[in-house]
């Protein structure tokens, strides 16, 4: 529920896709109850059976995941009738029956998900805690005098992966309190924009200490020039706050209709999932094997809550998600692309984001009027969108540099100017933004036929950035970290 005086990217349910209603709301239908059952049982069992299997933290994490995504599910439908009379609601703008429907169901999912991250702790560290403490696996071994003095094996636990997970739990809780706050109180963009940055410093004094890595691989081509490798030092970290402040804006910017912000959260999760599974099924223990593992951990369960929210948000969407899961999600990226070691990677999984918010830029800081909803424009008669507009008045017309720049952008069709034929002064202008420009190229859409081509673009693209990643790359560097054996170069 964000009030943007200047541009408008958030899931705010005036400007969101989403109406629809539910024949049952609040409640779950008898399939749907003895599914989620079922499910929950089964993952309940398996759970219950990793320890006896030295605690199989993955399968307990595809278990939880299951448990996560049930909860989720059954949850959002529940309290969806609290929400309304709670007054936290929305009305959906790109429907012809206007209905306000729940906001802020994100919460529900950050919730969750948390809850079901803290719950796992004790299975990736399970061999350590039975190995490492004299109370476990230890009993019928007898401690020498200075072992029993120490108390337990304190030395044998790996601490530091400990305090990555937990670094990791603060900086997705603080940034679901910014969410949360954002969509009750509606926040300003100004004032929000940096907090994610807050958010991630527990990522990076982790990082600091636990891998502290701030060297480039130089591209081979130049490293006569600057070497093999480049140290980058305290810029090094700067990146990374960057990408810790765009992720979660970038998420948030690419909304507007049904179901576009959770399907798009949803691809890049999967992208990832499928980036750490590369080094999961390498023939020799992989050196970044426990990284990826690390980065399952935090996808697998964000997966569940994710697929639990667009079945409640796809079109015609039941429920809004609220800034807060678009914050949630872009932060979860954050946190297994800088923990994991493999944030250019994600700069890669988030190409449509970065065009979006450069397309989007003239309109955000202010060269080119930026209307409070940029959504595209329900057409009534017709029931699809088109591209909405921004108006031009006499005396407000594009000073000359961006007049120019409008101009030779219709030309190349990445937005659509309408003049007035008696003045031949600027009348209107399409606002930029990704849906908008999809729609100028290829018309009138219905809303999910929209939702789903920009999904399918955000999958493309990120099937083309692991291949650039993992092959092309192979042009300008000696190797790719995915081949090596030996060692992990620089992340």
């Amino acid at each position: 529920m964000t009030n943007h005086s200047n541009h408008s990217h958030s899931s705010h349910p005036h400007h969101h896709g989403g109406g629809g209603g539910s024949s049952s709301a609040g409640s779950l239908s008898t399939t749907e109850t003895l599914s989620l059952l079922a499910l929950s049982a089964a993952c309940v069992a398996v759970l219950l059976n990793t320890f006896q299997d030295d605690g199989a933290p993955l399968s307990a994490s595809i278990a939880l995941s299951g448990i996560a995504f049930a909860a989720s599910y059954a949850m959002i439908r529940w309290l969806g009738p609290t929400f309304l009379r709670a007054d936290i609601k929305g009305v959906d703008m790109s429907k012809l029956h206007r209905r306000e429907i729940p906001e802020c169901m994100g919460a529900i999912c950050a919730v969750v998900y948390l809850l079901v991250i803290m719950v796992f702790i004790p299975f990736p560290f399970y061999k350590d805690i039975v190995a490492a403490t004299s109370g476990g696996g230890n009993r019928d071994v007898v401690l020498h005098v200075e072992h029993v003095q120490q108390g337990r094996f304190l030395h044998r636990f790996p601490h530091s992966k400990l305090a990555s997970y937990l670094s990791a739990i603060i900086a997705l809780q603080s940034i679901a309190l910014l969410g949360i706050g954002d969509d009750l109180f509606d926040i300003r963009w100004r004032h929000k924009f940096f907090i994610p940055a807050f958010a991630a410093i527990p990522l990076l004094v982790i990082y600091f200490v636990d891998f502290g890595v701030t060297s480039i691989v130089i591209p081979i081509p130049l490293q006569p020039y600057l070497g093999e490798l480049f140290d980058l030092g305290g810029l090094y970290y700067l990146y990374m706050t960057a990408i810790a402040i765009f992720s979660p804006n970038s998420i948030n910017i690419l909304a507007g209709i049904n179901g576009i912000e959770v399907s798009q959260s949803i691809v890049i999760a999967l992208l990832l999932v499928l980036n750490d599974c590369l080094y999961l099924f390498t023939p020799y223990p992989h050196p970044a094997t426990d990284s990826h593992l690390f980065s399952l951990y935090f996808l697998l369960p964000f997966l569940g809550v994710s697929c639990a929210l667009l079945a409640h948000n796809w079109y015609p969407a039941r429920v809004f998600v609220g800034d807060t899961y678009c914050y949630f999600a872009g932060m979860v990226f954050v946190v297994v692309s800088v923990l994991g070691h493999f944030s250019k990677t994600l700069i890669l999984l988030l190409l449509p984001q970065i065009f979006n918010f450069l397309y989007s830029a003239p309109q955000i800081f202010g060269l080119v009027p930026c209307p409070r909803h940029r959504l595209p424009k329900f057409n009534a008669r017709t029931g699809l969108l088109e591209p909405s507009v921004t108006p031009w008045t006499p005396e407000r017309q594009p000073r000359p540099p961006v007049r120019w720049a409008l101009l030779l952008l219709h030309r190349l069709r990445l937005v659509r100017v309408t003049l007035d034929r008696e003045t031949g002064l600027f009348a209107e202008s399409t606002n930029l933004t990704i849906l908008n420009l999809w729609l100028v190229w290829r018309g009138p859409l219905r809303e999910d036929r929209l939702a789903t081509e920009i999904t399918a673009v955000q999958l493309l693209v990120g099937l083309f950035g692991l291949f650039v990643r993992h092959r092309l790359a192979l042009l300008v560097f000696k190797e790719d970290n995915w081949g090596v054996a030996g060692g992990s170069p620089p992340p």
